[in-house]
């Protein structure tokens, strides 16, 4: 099982991105996905998540709105736009599957700064 995060990198106050995420050695479209991020000194936190058909999303309070995870079953692929970023939105975005034991990808770094 592998998960490998893309698309990060280093924005403005009020700009976007959009991450991706490529898993690869499991049936994509039987599990929930959900993407997390980390800074360093803070616990990781939920950011987003995707049920296996992508018919339920669920958000932190924190990214409603500004935020949206979808998925790809044909490609493998969840993705997380990310729109009207902060600077507190600066982290280590990882994406995370529960295969039975949780694995974690080694996460995309998203810097939000003038």
């Amino acid at each position: 099982v592998q998960l490998v995060e893309s698309g990060g990198g280093l924005v403005q106050p009020g700009g976007s991105l959009r991450l991706s995420c490529a898993a690869s050695g499991f049936t994509f479209s039987d599990y929930s996905m959900s993407w997390h991020r980390q800074v360093p000194g803070k616990e990781r936190e939920f950011v987003a998540g995707i049920s296996n058909s992508g018919g339920l999303r669920n958000y932190a309070d924190s990214v409603k709105g500004r935020f949206t995870i979808s998925r790809d079953n044909a490609k493998s692929t969840v993705d997380l736009q990310m729109n009207s970023l902060k600077p507190e939105d600066t982290a280590l975005y990882v994406c995370r599957v529960d295969v039975g034991t949780t694995v974690w990808g080694q996460g995309t770094q998203v810097t939000v700064s003038s």
